[in-house]
């Protein structure tokens, strides 16, 4: 299992949250978000895990130049990005996430025109922003979905989400994404909260922590 923790800014709450041996860490360039990073100025060092910015209907110069900038293993869009924009960064050898808000099955319909066009898929709670309700959806939901890309959850894990992480089920299911549901303050992570949920989960990290 992946697991991704975004919308980091504090620099030793990176480091804090980087020893414990995730995966990904997000960095979120969109300017509305209480989780903002600057633009001008690089991510913090995040250890040897990915790097992920988080943009939601950014420029496609905007995109490639944060790649290049903060090092970027991976691009997340989290607004209403054609397959066509998709396509056009995957030719930058751009590795790319697509999120999609989900609050019934019917919503998943709107994946087919990506595939082939995301490396990941992420499925989030569906709200009147583009991600960060706190607020969990119906999984069940996504047994529905038949694609071929791989999936992380998101929208809502929290400390008591452990069972339901450990239950969950589904063949493309590559991963999680945690955030506000770990938060002391928006970008401010609770490491030991963190650490425990990984240990009940099981979690066995990819890589040595830093």
């Amino acid at each position: 299992m992946i697991v991704k923790v975004c919308g980091m800014k504090d620099p030793d709450n990176i480091k804090a949250v980087a020893e414990l041996g995730i995966d990904w860490m997000g960095f979120i360039f969109y300017e509305k978000s209480p989780r903002y990073i600057d633009l001008s100025r690089p991510a913090p060092p995040a250890g040897g895990l990915k790097r992920v910015g988080v943009f939601v209907n950014a420029a496609f110069e905007q995109m490639t130049e944060a790649v290049s900038v903060n090092q970027l293993d991976f691009i997340q869009l989290h607004g209403e990005e054609s397959p066509e924009l998709c396509h056009a960064l995957q030719k930058r050898d751009i590795f790319l996430i697509k999120a999609f808000p989900v609050s019934s099955a019917e919503d998943l319909a709107a994946t087919a025109d990506y595939e082939g066009c995301a490396d990941y898929f992420l499925f989030d709670t569906k709200c009147n922003s583009y991600g960060g309700s706190g607020k969990s959806f119906d999984w069940f939901a996504l047994a529905a979905y038949t694609g071929k890309t791989p999936f992380l959850l998101s929208g809502g894990i929290n400390p008591q989400s452990v069972e339901a992480v450990k239950q969950f089920r589904h063949p493309r299911f590559a991963g999680i994404d945690l955030n506000s549901g770990f938060e002391t303050a928006p970008g401010m992570k609770d490491v030991l909260k963190l650490k425990q949920f990984l240990l009940s989960i099981q979690y066995e990290p990819h890589h040595l922590p830093i």
